[in-house]
C-alpha cells in the first residue's frame, strides 16, 4: 500500500438535545493508506455511518482531527478548512449512500443525476460533458441507452450502479460506501462488490466500507476496524482479525458470521442483554455489561487503545490473557501454512 491518504486523529461526535447528550463518534483513532479498504463494522446504532459522515464532512466533528493528503500533498484537516478549500478537495472525496432508492432524486433523469457534479464543478463543453457521463456510465456496467430514463424505471442494483457512477464521475482518490451493498440481494451484492473491486485497481481508488455484515467485509478489507457505543474496539489487517480477534465483542460477531464449509461447525457466542443507551454510557468499558470475561477493573476503569500485535490494536483489559476464537476457516488455513512453512 501507498503513503497515509487520510488519518483520523481522536474524533468524537456529540448530538445535544434538550435531554441528554448522544456520544455517537467517542475518540476514535486510524489511518486509511492510499490504495486500501478499510472496513467498519459493527451493530447498528454503534456510529459507523455517523463516522464517514464526519470524515466527508457531511456532518461537523464535536472534537478531533481528520488529516486528509491532498493530491498535490499538501496536508489538510478537513474539519477546519474553508469552503472554498473544501470544495476543492470534495472533487477527492466522494461518498456511496446505504439507499440506492432514496439516495437519487426521482425528478432527475440518469444523464442528469451522473452531470450534476461535473456541472458543479467544472465549465466544459457540452460534448465533453456527455462523453464523461457515457464514460462513467459504462465503467460502472450501465448502458448509455439508459442514461434518459429516470431512477423508478431500474432495479436495486442497477441504481446503486448510478449511486457508484455519480461518486467517480469526478476520479475521487478517496471513497466511502456506507453500507453500499446493504439493500441488494445477494446476488447482486457479489456483483457489486466485484465492480468495486475491480474499479479500485483500474482507477487507483482508496475506500472506507462501512458494513454490518461480515462477510462482506471479509471478502473487500485489508484492513478491519470493529465499533461499539461509538469506539473503536479493535483494528487490525483483515485475515489476523478474523483469525485472532483479541476483543471479545469482536469473537461474538465473529462467531455469528455464517461459514462456507459444511465441515466446520463454528459455536454461537451469544450476546447477554442489550446495547446500553449511548446518552447514558456505563462507566469503565463500555462493553462489560454484555461481556462473559468481565472483572471488577473492566467496570470502574476506562479503557484505551494499545497495540497489542505489530498493526493489531486492541482497546480491552484482558486483552493479552484472552485466549478468543476466531473463524475456523482462517485458523485451519493459518495451522496449514505454519505447516508449510515449517
Amino acid at each position: 500500500m501507498g503513503e497515509t491518504l487520510i488519518k483520523i486523529e481522536d474524533l468524537s461526535k456529540v448530538f445535544f438535545s434538550h435531554k441528554a447528550e448522544i456520544r455517537a463518534v467517542d475518540h476514535v483513532s486510524f489511518t486509511i493508506r492510499k490504495g486500501e479498504t478499510v472496513g467498519i463494522v459493527g451493530e447498528s446504532g454503534c456510529g459507523k455511518t455517523t463516522l464517514g459522515r464526519c470524515i466527508v464532512c457531511a456532518h461537523k466533528a464535536t472534537e478531533g482531527k481528520v488529516l486528509y493528503q491532498a493530491a498535490d500533498g499538501t496536508e489538510y484537516d478537513l474539519q477546519t478548512v474553508d469552503k472554498k478549500t473544501m470544495k476543492s478537495i470534495r472533487k477527492e472525496v466522494q461518498m456511496i449512500f446505504q439507499d440506492p432508492f432514496s439516495s437519487l432524486d426521482p425528478r432527475m433523469t440518469v444523464y442528469d443525476i451522473l452531470s450534476e457534479p461535473l456541472r458543479a464543478n467544472f465549465k466544459l463543453p457540452a460534448k465533453e460533458l456527455e462523453e464523461k457521463v457515457k464514460s462513467i456510465a459504462q465503467k460502472v456496467g450501465l448502458n448509455p441507452s439508459y442514461l434518459k430514463r429516470y431512477p423508478h424505471a431500474f432495479s436495486g442494483g442497477q441504481r446503486q450502479r448510478i449511486g457508484i457512477a455519480r461518486a467517480l464521475v469526478l476520479l475521487p482518490r478517496l471513497i466511502v460506501c456506507d453500507e453500499a451493498v446493504s439493500a441488494l440481494d445477494v446476488s447482486v451484492q457479489a456483483q457489486v462488490i466485484n465492480l468495486l473491486k475491480d474499479l479500485q485497481r483500474e482507477m487507483d481508488l482508496t475506500y472506507l466500507f462501512i458494513s454490518h455484515d461480515l462477510s462482506v467485509v471479509e471478502h473487500i478489507s485489508d484492513k478491519v476496524g470493529v465499533m461499539y457505543l461509538g469506539q473503536m474496539v479493535e483494528y487490525a489487517p483483515s485475515d489476523m482479525l478474523f483469525c485472532r480477534p483479541l476483543h471479545p465483542y469482536t469473537e461474538a460477531l465473529l462467531s455469528a458470521a455464517p461459514v462456507a464449509d459444511p465441515d466446520i461447525k463454528q459455536e454461537r457466542i451469544p450476546l447477554e442483554g442489550e446495547i446500553p443507551n449511548p446518552a447514558d454510557a456505563p462507566e469503565g468499558c463500555y462493553f462489560h455489561t454484555r461481556c462473559r470475561y468481565c472483572e471488577e477493573k473492566c467496570r470502574t476503569e476506562a479503557v484505551k487503545m494499545q497495540e497489542l500485535e505489530k498493526g493489531h490494536f486492541v482497546a480491552c483489559h484482558r486483552a493479552a490473557q484472552l485466549k478468543l476464537s476466531g473463524i475456523k476457516q482462517y485458523e485451519r488455513k493459518q495451522c496449514s501454512t505454519a505447516e508449510t512453512d515449517g
